[in-house]
């Protein structure tokens, strides 16, 4: 394996938070080749009731997703870590073409190849429809909201 993507497994506890503060960033951008760099070039995954495999599936779906996904802002929780998998609490905003927003709550199982690469996801995802007024995303997440502390709320 040529490429790395550090930290790698085993996880501890500041190693977990700063993979899934940095899986998240990445998302941010809503930049599918840069985000699909993160997996292994045959990473498996299932988002709600889609399969795919490889980094060029990947990209396509997070094309097609962020072209119906309008505005998409992320955040993304560690709920628990061992060895190379962890698992993650997340929750997103975004708005259609009618301009209907809304917030999408979701949990990510994710397990590791040596190099730091993410070689499989599942995600469950919900979406839940929201007044514009009831946004709490407004962007990335800002310096002072990230690191222990900062989890996302449950509603």
């Amino acid at each position: 394996m040529t490429e790395a993507r550090p930290p790698f497994p085993p996880f501890d506890l500041d190693s977990a938070l700063t993979k899934v503060q940095a899986a998240e960033d990445a998302w941010n951008t809503r930049d599918p080749h840069q985000v699909a760099l993160a997996y292994t070039e045959d990473s498996a995954w299932r988002n709600r009731d889609t399969v795919l495999t490889g980094r060029e599936k990947i990209v396509e779906f997070l094309t097609a997703k962020w072209e119906r996904e309008l505005d998409y802002v992320l955040r993304k929780s560690l709920w628990g870590f061992r060895g190379d998998r962890m698992a993650v609490r997340f929750q997103y905003e975004w708005h259609n073409t009618e301009g209907q927003w809304f917030r999408s709550y979701g949990n990510e199982l994710w397990e590791f190849a040596d190099n730091g690469l993410m070689r499989r996801r599942e995600a469950s995802i919900n979406d839940l429809a929201i007044d514009a007024a009831d946004r709490r995303y407004f962007g990335p997440r800002p310096d002072a909201e990230r690191g222990p502390g900062h989890d996302i709320p449950l509603d």
